[in-house]
């Protein structure tokens, strides 16, 4: 019997919520919300995620080092991480290649966007989960919050030609909208 893909969604923004959830539930994944980054870490050892979504501008922790955590971490190692924020927002694309992510995505979610993005990105994890299963041990549920000390950085392998693809997939169909968002502000501030 398969296991279900579980996708863990941590964003605060109840819009980014519904779509994020409409897209990955009409393709059959099991969607888990939370709305910071504290929850999202607690969450981890329940949930099991095969991909995390995190916006880097959550309360309390950061998409960032979220990723850095779930990286570092010997349980969730074989989770995909994509971080994602609003298409005007700024993303720091070395910090989250530091952070060791998978891929990057904007709001509004473009649901074939989001899908091509994330497909090749849960596969992998479900061969990874495969290959570490027996030999990482379940963790034990957290029994406080988890404290504010720093989440420990390391190096981890990444693929450039994987992420610079799905950055250009993301960037190639949000390009249109931007310029189209950005024209209608500058109108508006011109009083047009």
């Amino acid at each position: 019997m398969t296991t279900p893909v579980r996708i863990l969604l941590a964003d605060d923004s109840p819009h980014a919520q519904r779509m994020g959830e409409r897209i990955l539930r009409e393709e059959g994944y099991e969607v888990v919300t939370v709305t910071d980054g504290d929850t999202a870490l607690l969450r981890l050892a329940d949930a099991a995620p095969d991909l995390v979504l995190a916006d880097v501008f959550l309360p309390q922790r950061s998409g960032y080092e979220i990723c850095r955590y779930i990286k570092t971490s010997p349980a969730h190692r074989h989770a995909g991480v994509v971080l994602i924020a609003g298409l005007l927002e700024p993303l720091d694309e070395e910090e989250a290649r530091r952070a060791g992510c998978d891929a990057i995505l904007k709001k509004p979610f473009e649901s074939s966007v989001v899908l091509e993005t994330i497909r090749p990105l849960i596969d992998k994890a479900q061969f990874a989960r495969g290959l570490f299963s027996e030999s990482v041990p379940a963790p034990p549920a957290p029994e406080e919050p988890v404290s504010a000390a720093p989440i420990p950085v390391s190096r981890p392998e990444l693929d450039p030609e994987a992420i610079r693809a799905a950055v250009t997939l993301a960037l190639d169909r949000s390009l249109p909208l931007m310029v189209e968002e950005i024209t209608e502000k500058v109108l508006i501030a011109l009083g047009h």
